[in-house]
């Protein structure tokens, strides 16, 4: 229980990171390009929440290296999200990748402990 809630506390500080970044980098970019930036920054500050505060694991290359998979769907989902809200419905890009991210959550974190503590069953 305490890992997921801790998960879930990392997710608001990354997803609080991700958007910070994403309306900067909205200022000069395309909203697909300020996301996938965004997403990309966002994500390397995750692996060390992550890793200090969630799993209690010490961070690794390997780790590091294998991190992004667990964001994959992630990024997937959001990324479809975001289309789907901004080009098919028309809803605005500003607040798209906040309702886009809340589906992707519970895989994020299987896939996450996967990574983090390989040994152990998500």
């Amino acid at each position: 229980m305490r890992q997921i809630l801790t998960f879930a506390a990392v997710g608001v500080v990354n997803t609080a990171t991700y958007y910070c970044l994403y309306l900067l980098f909205l200022t000069g970019l395309p909203y697909l390009a300020a996301h996938i930036l965004a997403f990309a920054f966002a994500m390397v500050g995750s692996f060390f929440l992550n890793a200090r505060f969630t799993y209690r694991t010490r961070p690794t290359w390997r780790k590091f290296l294998l991190f992004p998979l667990t964001n994959l769907t992630n990024f997937l989902i959001t990324t479809a999200g975001v289309y789907l809200i901004v080009d098919v419905l028309h809803a605005g890009s500003r607040f798209a990748p906040l309702l886009a991210s809340a589906a992707a959550i519970p895989v994020t974190f299987v896939v996450s402990r996967w990574v983090m503590l390989p040994k152990s069953i998500a």
